[in-house]
């Protein structure tokens, strides 16, 4: 058998380590233990639907993203989710079927077909939370603050929020039928700021109209402060929808201005997806958000149930590495031996809470994740915990 190159994995993917793997999971529990206190509900669908369902709502960005294979007992398409919304939109919609409001979190992996970035990891560990059924904002104001919590529980302090609305984006292609039939590239355009680009809209077989792109170019020029709502209100007030898409955003600023807050109109998702605001949260040395959100209202149209909805996600793995390389958890080192006196004392350190980790005959202590300070030694007829270096 060729041994070689068997340890090897995928492109942009990669195993997570003891220590690394501690700080993720104490993360995990820290972030979802936040949201029961917020009265969110934990959900947790499976890693693999069929295709229809998984991609449901989602915009071709997301289907490119989507492992697809066959199943083997019913023959159709399954997907291997690129993103958890979708499976808790209908999860709301089918399952719980609730009169009333509906907030929901979850945590699991999800896998890319393609990484988003040059540095992305095509395995994610994404956890996040949902609001169904509140269409004021209200919701959306508890969503930014739940997650702006979040990013602090994790340490994360130096952060910026940065709103948007898609809503904008769709007021201003509505009436273009060239503008609709390009809206990929249009997206795609605007989120990278290319004025080249969308200045080139202006010409060939499907150019845009003047004003369509005008409005285009004027976008990702549209950020700053609180002022870029009043200057925006000058430059597109001639598209229908424009002006409560700004009062909206207007509203959500004035309940947030104790958080460090910013406007990027420009700074969007996938077209279609998003319909009111959206939420980006940046933090210093990291090129792209640490958490995305916004509102998706009627997403759960397909299953039956058209709801207000309103929620963000992030990749646990990537926030964890935003913390820097995990400390070594301090233990306490245990000789070999099965002595009923030495086993039992290892067992009530443990029952305190504390790491014991006991030697096997002829082992040497070696780990990565532990930083040994004390020794379990016998010491006038009884086992004691001493520190590392005294007698």
């Amino acid at each position: 058998m060729n041994m070689i190159g068997t340890w090897l994995l995928p492109e942009h993917l990669a195993d997570v380590l003891p220590a690394e793997a501690r700080q993720i999971e104490e993360l995990r529990r820290r972030l979802l233990d936040l949201y029961r206190t917020h009265g969110f509900e934990m959900v947790a669908p499976p890693l693999v639907e069929y295709i229809e369902s998984l991609l449901t709502g989602a915009g071709e960005d997301l289907s490119l993203r989507t492992f697809k294979l066959t199943d083997q007992l019913s023959g159709r398409t399954l997907g291997i989710r690129a993103d958890t919304t979708s499976q808790i939109t209908r999860i709301d919609a089918h399952l719980l079927n609730r009169p009333g409001v509906a907030r929901l979190c979850y945590c699991g992996p999800v896998l890319h077909a393609r990484p988003a970035g040059l540095l992305a990891s095509r395995e994610q560990l994404q956890i996040g939370a949902e609001i169904y059924g509140h269409a004021d904002s209200h919701a959306d104001v508890e969503i930014v603050r739940l997650a702006a919590r979040s990013l602090t529980t994790a340490g994360v302090r130096d952060f910026q929020i940065v709103l948007s609305h898609d809503g904008l984006v769709s007021a201003i292609m509505a009436s273009d039928p060239a503008a609709q039939a390009q809206a990929s590239e249009i997206m795609a355009l605007l989120r990278d700021k290319d004025m080249a680009g969308l200045s080139e809209l202006r010409r060939g077989s499907q150019a845009l109209r003047a004003d369509t792109v005008d409005a285009l170019e004027a976008l990702p020029r549209l950020y700053g402060g609180a002022d870029v709502v009043s200057r925006a209100r000058a430059q597109l007030a001639a598209f229908p929808g424009v002006a409560s898409a700004l009062l909206t955003l207007e509203a959500l600023l004035g309940k947030l201005n104790d958080l460090n807050v910013s406007v990027d109109l420009a700074d969007i998702g996938a077209y279609g997806y998003h319909t009111g605001v959206t939420f980006s949260f940046y933090a210093q040395g990291w090129h792209d958000a640490l958490v995305r959100g916004g509102r998706y209202d009627n997403v759960g149209r397909a299953f039956g149930r058209p709801r207000a909805a309103t929620g963000f996600s992030m990749d646990l793995r990537r926030l964890a590495r935003a913390l820097g390389p995990a400390e070594r958890a301090l233990a306490i080192l245990a000789p070999a031996g099965d002595e009923p006196a030495l086993l039992q004392r290892i067992a009530a350190l443990r029952e305190d809470g504390e790491i014991v980790v006991q030697l096997f005959p002829g082992e040497s202590a070696c780990h990565d994740e532990f930083a040994f300070d004390r020794n379990l030694v016998w010491d006038n007829d009884q086992w004691v915990v001493r520190a590392v270096g005294t007698i």
